[in-house]
């Protein structure tokens, strides 16, 4: 087997500001955006922790073509670094940096952030280091206290407020999982929806229970309708997770059956005389990539 070959010198090489193009204008008004002040109080308090991303120098004029890193550099210059470090490309494939970003999971954060404090930065300075109000680090190294380890492992791929563990941990670990289920399957991970399932929840489940905040406008029937549809959603949610699989393979099956049949002219030109209707639903379906369709 042949040796991957890297597409940037492995080591950083320190770069004049005003030696480096941008590839790109910045956006209007990034100066007072909340990204751009928290990356700049990042590099004002800890340095650089990610080099720029730049192509080799031009002979011409001398200079490299940034590839990534402009809110970066911009920082950099308002704090009156006169050079940064850079990873100079070695290929010129069409590749767009940052154009796919694995973003960072909310408990991701929260690990992250428990470990720089055990290795003793202090939850001042990393609030300082982030832009943030200490409270909010607070909030994010406590995230998981209360919560289940299954309803964590729901959440560990998701984004989310901080505000969510408050929520979730006032109810009993078995709603929990419910509860993140649903939202997992909703696609909704807002402070709002765990509330609404909150006080859908009857009191047996939840932490001493003691029963949340009632709505305003809400009366006791409403409230009992709305537990026994949420108990009736998340039967459903359960019957679909069963067949899921295997509604999957069938609509794959019955997707490359349907595609040979129709490359037949001859099959095509009779349904279309006789059954046309048949012929559209038969074509959509072949254009099907996926249940949500």
């Amino acid at each position: 087997m042949t040796g991957v070959v890297l597409g940037f010198v492995p080591e950083p090489l320190i770069v004049p500001l005003d030696k480096i193009l941008p590839s790109r204008k910045v956006p209007v008004g990034l100066a007072t955006s909340r990204k751009y002040n928290q990356i700049r109080a990042s590099i004002e308090e800890v340095g650089l922790i990610e080099p720029l991303s730049v192509a080799a120098v031009d002979a011409t004029s001398g200079q490299h073509l940034l590839l990534d890193g402009h809110v970066r550099l911009v920082a950099l210059g308002d704090l009156g670094h006169q050079a940064a470090p850079c990873l100079i490309a070695t290929d010129d494939e069409s590749y767009t940096y940052n154009n796919r970003i694995n973003r960072l999971s909310t408990i991701q954060e929260h690990f992250m952030i428990r470990r720089a404090v055990e290795r003793g930065v202090s939850p001042e300075r990393l609030a300082k280091a982030l832009s943030v109000d200490i409270s909010h680090i607070t909030k994010k190294i406590n995230l998981l206290e209360g919560i289940c380890p299954e309803a964590v492992e729901l959440f560990k791929d998701r984004q989310f407020s901080v505000e969510l563990g408050r929520v979730i941990r006032k109810m009993k670990p078995t709603r929990q999982v419910e509860c993140a289920e649903l939202m997992v399957a909703a696609n909704n991970m807002t402070v709002a929806y765990a509330e609404a399932l909150l006080v859908a929840t009857p009191s047996t489940s939840l932490v001493d229970g003691v029963r949340p905040r009632k709505v305003v406008g809400v009366g006791p029937e409403q409230m009992a309708r709305m537990e026994r549809e949420m108990s009736n959603l998340q039967g459903q949610y359960r019957l679909v997770e069963q067949s899921y699989g295997q509604d999957v393979l069938n609509l794959v099956l019955a997707r490359g059956y349907l595609a040979k049949l129709l490359e037949n002219a001859k099959v095509t030109k009779y349904v279309k005389q006789r059954q046309p209707e048949v012929l559209e639903q038969f074509t959509a379906i072949v254009a099907t990539t996926s249940l949500d369709q």
